[in-house]
């Protein structure tokens, strides 16, 4: 039993660590514009999908990552720049329903660029698992896990020590105040899409060597993120990192030890749950300033 929830648990981290990608995504661009993008998942299905298909077509691996995480990055500035930009002065909801629509339309794009077939793509460094005791971890799980401390760590050091994460806070603060201090708040807007859809990316081809792909992937993997925000606090970074892992670790022990047939419900029951009786969040506090 033990051997079992042991396993679990990893299985859960490695689960919530894409959560928790997404789900930060969510979080920066909320900081930064006050926008929900429903979209962000897409940003994940492009990225698996372009390295995928980078890679069919002999682009050599790794090369084929970078370029397909900097693809999920244009994408995310193309859409800001295109449509959140252009709908500057609308209301909440109808930048919501601009970023529904354009999740819709991303994945009718990826529907005719690739087709509705399933994809797998090559792990990192190999398949064979590693035995630890009775418990076994796929090397692609760790890279999983690592690459997001290091996005995270990363993240977190480029808001609180570079001139241009500092100038996306301040953003995020006050647009007027920011602007009025020489800060070019539409330039930061674009740097806050970009990173937040090179995160999806990231997450899209780390992902994609344990789950094969196809072009609805991102719907589900965004509404995943989308509760991992909710339930750390929307709005806050770490909630959101903090929030997908209790996610992905409970999906994975209910999963485990009721029913994988209840995986996706025993998320969206703790969402409920949250929503009812918390609405801010675990770290989020009702009245507080976003900074």
């Amino acid at each position: 039993m033990f051997d079992q929830f042991i396993q679990f648990l990893i299985t859960g981290i490695t689960v919530g660590s894409i959560y928790a990608l997404v789900g930060l995504g969510f979080a920066l661009i909320y900081n930064a514009s006050d926008v929900v993008n429903f979209a962000q998942g897409e940003f994940v299905m492009i990225g698996a999908m372009s390295a995928i298909f980078l890679h069919m077509s002999g682009v050599p691996y790794f090369l084929a990552i970078i370029i397909a995480v900097l693809i999920s990055m244009l994408v995310g500035m193309a859409l800001e720049k295109l449509a959140i930009e252009q709908a500057r002065n609308a209301t909440v909801v109808t930048t919501i329903i601009i970023t529904i629509g354009a999740s819709i339309f991303l994945r009718g794009a990826a529907l005719l660029i690739w087709g509705k077939d399933i994809y797998g793509f090559p792990p990192i460094s190999g398949d064979d698992p590693i035995k630890i005791g009775n418990v076994t971890v796929l090397p692609q799980s760790l890279w999983i896990i690592a690459g997001t401390c290091v996005f995270v760590i990363g993240l977190r050091y480029f808001f609180q020590n570079t001139l241009i994460g500092k100038a996306i806070l301040a953003c995020s603060y006050n647009k007027k105040a920011a602007y009025l201090m020489g800060i070019e708040v539409k330039k930061m807007l674009l740097i806050a899409y970009g990173i937040s859809a090179l995160l999806g990316g990231i997450a899209g081809v780390l992902i994609a060597p344990i789950t094969y792909m196809t072009y609805g992937a991102g719907v589900m993997l965004g509404l995943k993120g989308f509760c991992a925000s909710i339930l750390g606090g929307m709005g806050n970074s770490m909630g959101a990192v903090i929030g997908g892992l209790i996610l992905g670790i409970v999906e994975s022990l209910g999963a485990g030890f009721i029913s994988s047939g209840y995986k996706d419900a025993i998320s969206f029951f703790i969402i409920l749950l949250v929503l009812f009786f918390k609405p801010t969040g675990l770290f989020g506090k009702s009245g507080m300033e976003r900074v």
